[in-house]
């Protein structure tokens, strides 16, 4: 049987709000431009995991409706994004999976589980792209 790829689980609010680039003025459209970032990150994956990666994007509030798009699934989550997160990483069991966020509750929360955490850097820019 072949082994699953890495999951990477990208909390979308943490991620986009981790850079002052105006993403404030059109949450939606700050999480649409991060999901077609990853695009490229489950292709080549991150640094310590070459890819493919399978990569979920977690929204919630104003990104709510933000679709799904070749390599990267987005899940908007009911209610508190970061319970979503927690409970994706408890159905990983067994299998690889690293949390994308600053949020150190969060963090503390996946670690429990068994998954691994990076911060938001590991797949966006730390400067704003030309906002």
């Amino acid at each position: 049987m072949d082994e699953l790829p890495l999951l990477l689980i990208v909390d979308g609010a943490n991620v986009v709000g981790s850079v002052p680039d105006g993403w404030w003025r059109d949450r939606f459209g700050a999480a649409e431009r991060l999901r077609d970032r990853l695009t490229v990150i489950a292709k080549e994956g991150i640094a310590g995991e070459p890819g493919p990666v399978e990569v979920l994007l977690v929204v919630e509030g104003a990104a709510r409706g933000v679709g799904s798009v070749p390599g990267v699934t987005v899940e908007t989550a009911p209610g508190s994004g970061d319970d979503l997160i927690v409970a994706r990483v408890r159905e990983t069991a067994g299998r690889t999976c690293v949390v994308v966020t600053a949020d150190r509750e969060l963090r503390r929360r996946v670690e429990a589980h068994g998954a691994r955490y990076v911060g938001p850097r590991a797949v966006r820019p730390a400067e704003p792209d030309g906002v």
